[in-house]
């Protein structure tokens, strides 16, 4: 078996995202709106691509490469919901003996309300309505990708969408994740010393140890990345801004159009014992802003951040 490519990734596994570019960007809504993060669900189709790079000497028919891959990223997903307990606490009162109950799939114009307003529904429920109501999957074909059979697809379509039809238009919204004041404040820091380009200050906020991933490009200790240099070499207008995506504080980096600046990508910056110890750069994943509403993005301040287009 391949080890995984580590530092920059190798010309074998590049060669396999480009084979699968143009499904990724709908892998990455499945498992966003499984686990209620765009990030989180970015994380796991990564995991996906990499699973199934290590195993696609399996797959015997290539036009089921689609079906296979979402097959992987419904255990992933499901595997991270049991990790947090998630899938315990909303599925508690979940019962096979329940009745059907009569709803309607939705139509086309509201599959993009569905999708925000899934997380509310125990993860069966959420993956069955994904998939039909939203990804287009027959009854047959998602009943093979979550493991359960035509009946088990029918009732939970039908429950999950009788709940989602007696939610409010518009979705709350995650609940905001506030961090530690010590921890803001070295974020802050970070995004300060960032826009200066004052590397070696960037640096002397981060462990020796500090990893770094960016998707695609690169996986392995800080240390040993062009990281810093890419930004220092990019010529457009850009800044970095303390933000939140889904509810999550994360750094946004804007980039000017125009008068406007907007979000181009986040940055996940992890701290531990009041020291950064692992940074993960989405710059490579348009996907993961490209279909994010204006209340998913907000600079802590409080104000709304034009998304990247």
């Amino acid at each position: 078996m391949r080890e995984r490519p580590i530092g920059l990734f190798d010309v074998r596994y590049r060669a396999f995202l480009e084979t699968v570019s143009d499904i990724r960007a709908q892998l990455h809504r499945y498992c966003a709106r499984m686990t209620g993060s765009r990030l989180d669900g970015e994380d796991l189709m990564q995991e996906t691509l990499f699973e199934a790079y290590m195993k696609i000497e399996t797959l015997d028919e290539a036009h089921r490469l689609k079906s296979w891959l979402f097959r992987i990223a419904h255990n992933r997903c499901i595997d991270f919901l049991r990790r947090r307990d998630a899938r315990e606490r909303a599925e508690s009162t979940y019962s096979d003996d329940i009745g059907v109950v009569v709803a309607e799939p939705a139509a086309s114009d509201a599959r993009r309300a569905i999708e925000r307003l899934v997380g509310s529904l125990p993860p069966k429920e959420r993956a069955c309505v994904l998939l039909k109501d939203v990804f287009d999957y027959s009854l047959e074909e998602t009943a093979e990708l979550v493991d359960s059979t035509v009946g088990g697809v029918k009732a939970a379509l039908s429950r999950g969408r009788a709940k989602l039809a007696g939610l409010p238009a518009e979705p709350t919204g995650e609940p905001s994740r506030p961090l530690d004041p010590d921890t803001a404040l070295l974020l802050q820091r970070y995004v300060d010393l960032f826009n200066r380009h004052d590397w070696d200050g960037v640096r002397g906020l981060t462990s020796a140890d500090a990893r770094l991933r960016v998707a695609d490009c690169f996986d392995g200790l800080l240390r040993n990345s062009p990281y810093f240099v890419e930004y220092e070499k990019n010529t457009e207008p850009w800044t970095m801004e303390f933000g939140a995506i889904d509810g999550e504080p994360v750094l946004l980096v804007l980039f000017q159009q125009g008068d406007l600046w907007r979000v181009a990508w986040p940055v996940r910056v992890h701290v531990v014992g009041g020291i950064i110890d692992r940074i993960e750069d989405y710059y490579a994943c348009p996907w993961v802003i490209g279909n994010a509403s204006e209340a998913d993005l907000e600079l802590m301040a409080g104000s709304v951040v034009s998304q990247g287009g």
